[in-house]
C-alpha cells in the first residue's frame, strides 16, 4: 500500500463517514417513507456533521447561487459594455477610408469602397461580418480588424445578453468589454448551476465548477452530497435494487439500534442496570454462583467450578471426575413472549410528528427484541383504511398512507390476533400505537367507512365493532396496550372501554415520550413471571 501525503490546499475537509451519514438517514426514515425520499431528503436539506460542521444541501447551494447572481446585477451596469469595441471599429474604419482615399489622391471622395464602409450595419457584430473577407489596403487596420474578428462570437452574445438583461444590472458601476465578457461568461455558468441544482442534476455541475463561481468550501460539499449513496453502499447499508436504492440488512439493523440508542440517551444516572448511559461508574456484572447438578436438569456445566471441588477432593494427576463433583450455574427462569405491534399508518398520524414518533419506536421494540430477547416473536401490522402484516424489515421504509385516510383499529386486531395464533406461547401481546378513534370496520365480509359525527368526536358503528372485537381478542388471553396520541375526552372514554374490557393498559402521551412509555411497558411484562 502507497500513501502520499501532500500539504493541504483547503479544497476538502475530512470525508464524511458512512455512519454519520446512516445516523442523518435515520432521522430523515422516521419522518418519509423510502431510502430515495430521505437521500433526496439530506441532498437538499444539508447534513448536520458530528464535529459542529454543517454540509451544505442544495437549497443552501441555490441560495448561495443566486446571492451571487443578485449581487452582480445590483453592483453592475452593461451601458457602456460595447464602448471600446465601437471605438475600435470606428478608428479601423477611419485608418482604411484614409488609405483609400490616399490611394484614389481624393480626399473629398473616398470612392466605391470607402462609401460602404460609411454604412455599417445596425448591431456590431453584423458590422464586424460584414467586413469580414474584405481585402484591406491599410496593413495597421487590417491587423486590428484580425484581432476584432476574433471577438465577433463574444460581442455577439455580450449583445444578446445585454438585450436581455439591460434594466436587471441597475449598479453603480460600468464594466468595460473585457469586464463584461468575463461577467457575462460567470452569470451563464451560474444559470447552468442553478437549473442543473433545482432539478437534481448533479452530473451536470462539477465540483471544481462550483468551486471556482461559490469557493472551494462549496466544490467539496457538492462532492459529499454526491458521494453520501456511495458510501453507504461501501459500507453495506445501501444496495441498490433495478436502479432504486434499498437498506440492506445490515443497514435496517443498525437504523434500528440507533432508534433504540436514541430513546435511551436521556436517561438519568440511577441504580445499576443494562442500560447505556453517558455516565461512568458502578455495573452489574454476571455472577458465577456455581450449585450441585442434579440429575434431570440442564447441564449448564459451571466448568472451573467443576474442576475445584475434584481437586478439593482428590489433588492428584491424572484428575478423575466423579458424579458429585460436577457443577452447574445458578439460572433463573425464564419465559418467552409473542408481540404484534399495531401502527396507525393513517393521515392524521403526519400531524405533529406522531407518525415519526411512533415509527422510531417501532424500530427500536423490534431491535430491543430482536437482540435482547431473541427467543420472543415480533409482529408488525400496519392500518389505515384497512390493515396489513409487515415485514419488521420493511419499517424502516413505511410511510403514513394518504390516499386512505380512515383508520381501522378493528380489522388490525383481527390480522394481529391471526399472526399471533401462529405461536403458541402464552404471553402474547398487541401493542397499539394510534392517534384517533376507529372510523372504518368490517361486517360480514363488507368494508364500512364513517367520518365521526364532530371534530374529535367517535364514529359510533366503528367504534361498537372495535369494541366487540376487542372482547373476542380478550376471550383468547391476548393483553392489549394502547398508546393514543391524543387526548380528547371522546377519545380517551373509547381507549378506557378497551382497558377495561381486556385488562391491558391504556396510556395517553406526546409523541416526544411515545418511546419511553412503550418500551418500558413491554420490558415490565417481559420481566414478569407468568
Amino acid at each position: 500500500m502507497l500513501i502520499r501525503y501532500t500539504q493541504w490546499n483547503g479544497s476538502r475537509q475530512a470525508r464524511v463517514d458512512a455512519e454519520t451519514i446512516l445516523e442523518r438517514l435515520a432521522e430523515q426514515l422516521y419522518q418519509s417513507g423510502g431510502v430515495s425520499e430521505a437521500l433526496d431528503s439530506m441532498t437538499r436539506q444539508g447534513v448536520e456533521l458530528k464535529d459542529g460542521r454543517r454540509l451544505a444541501g442544495v437549497d443552501a447551494l441555490l441560495k448561495e447561487v443566486r446571492h451571487q447572481m443578485r449581487r452582480r446585477q445590483r453592483d453592475f451596469n452593461l451601458k457602456h459594455s460595447l464602448a471600446d469595441i465601437e471605438r475600435d471599429l470606428e478608428r479601423i474604419l477611419e485608418n482604411e477610408r484614409g488609405a483609400l482615399e490616399a490611394k484614389a489622391g481624393q480626399a473629398s471622395e473616398p470612392g466605391a469602397q470607402g462609401r460602404r464602409l460609411e454604412r455599417p450595419a445596425r448591431r456590431l457584430s453584423e458590422a464586424i461580418g460584414q467586413l469580414e473577407g474584405r481585402q484591406f489596403e491599410d496593413k495597421q487596420a487590417a491587423g486590428d480588424f484580425e484581432a476584432l474578428l476574433e471577438e465577433r462570437d463574444n460581442v455577439r452574445d455580450l449583445e444578446n445578453f445585454r438585450d436581455r438583461f439591460a434594466r436587471v444590472f441597475q449598479g453603480a458601476k460600468s464594466l468595460g468589454y473585457r469586464e463584461s465578457v468575463e461577467m457575462m461568461r460567470e452569470m451563464e455558468h451560474l444559470e447552468r448551476v442553478e437549473a442543473a441544482l433545482g432539478a437534481g442534476d448533479f452530473d451536470a455541475v462539477s465540483p471544481e465548477e462550483l468551486a471556482e463561481l461559490l469557493g472551494q468550501q462549496a466544490g467539496a460539499g457538492l462532492q459529499d452530497l454526491r458521494d453520501m449513496q456511495a458510501e453507504l453502499e461501501q459500507a453495506g447499508y445501501l444496495v441498490e435494487k433495478e436502479g432504486v436504492a434499498r437498506l440492506s440488512p445490515k443497514g435496517a439493523r443498525r437504523i434500528g439500534e440507533l432508534a433504540l440508542r436514541d430513546i435511551y440517551r436521556k436517561l438519568l444516572k440511577d441504580r445499576a442496570g443494562a442500560h447505556l448511559t453517558r455516565w461512568r461508574g458502578a455495573a452489574e456484572t454476571m455472577g458465577q454462583l456455581g450449585r450441585p447438578y442434579v440429575f434431570g436438569e440442564p447441564l449448564n456445566l459451571d466448568l472451573v467450578s467443576t474442576l475445584k471441588q475434584a481437586l478439593s477432593r482428590s489433588a492428584r494427576l491424572p484428575l478423575k471426575l466423579a458424579a458429585e463433583d460436577f457443577r452447574v450455574f445458578e439460572s433463573d427462569y425464564a419465559t418467552s413472549c409473542a408481540t404484534v405491534l399495531c401502527l396507525d399508518m393513517s393521515w392524521s398520524m403526519s400531524w405533529e410528528g406522531r407518525f415519526a414518533a411512533a415509527k422510531k419506536v417501532a424500530m427500536a421494540l423490534e431491535t430491543l427484541i430482536r437482540t435482547r430477547y431473541p427467543r420472543d416473536f415480533f409482529g408488525l401490522v400496519g392500518f389505515f383504511t384497512r390493515a396489513l402484516e409487515l415485514k419488521p424489515k420493511e419499517l424502516p421504509e413505511v410511510s403514513w398512507n394518504i390516499g386512505d385516510p380512515f383508520t381501522n383499529l378493528q380489522h388490525a386486531l383481527r390480522v394481529a390476533t391471526a399472526i399471533l395464533g401462529r405461536h403458541a406461547t402464552k404471553n402474547r401481546h398487541i401493542v397499539v400505537v394510534t392517534d384517533g378513534q376507529p372510523t372504518a370496520y368490517f361486517r360480514d365480509g363488507r368494508l364500512y367507512c364513517e367520518w365521526p359525527l364532530s371534530f374529535g368526536g367517535v364514529s359510533a358503528r366503528a367504534a361498537q365493532e372495535t369494541l366487540a372485537e376487542v372482547e373476542r381478542v380478550t376471550r383468547k388471553g391476548i393483553t392489549i396496550n394502547t398508546f393514543m396520541l391524543d387526548d380528547s375526552p371522546s377519545l380517551r372514554g373509547f381507549v378506557e372501554k378497551i382497558a377495561r374490557i381486556n385488562r391491558g393498559r391504556a396510556l395517553f402521551t406526546r409523541p416526544d415520550r411515545l418511546g419511553e412509555y412503550v418500551l418500558v411497558d413491554y420490558v415490565d411484562k417481559r420481566d414478569r413471571r407468568i
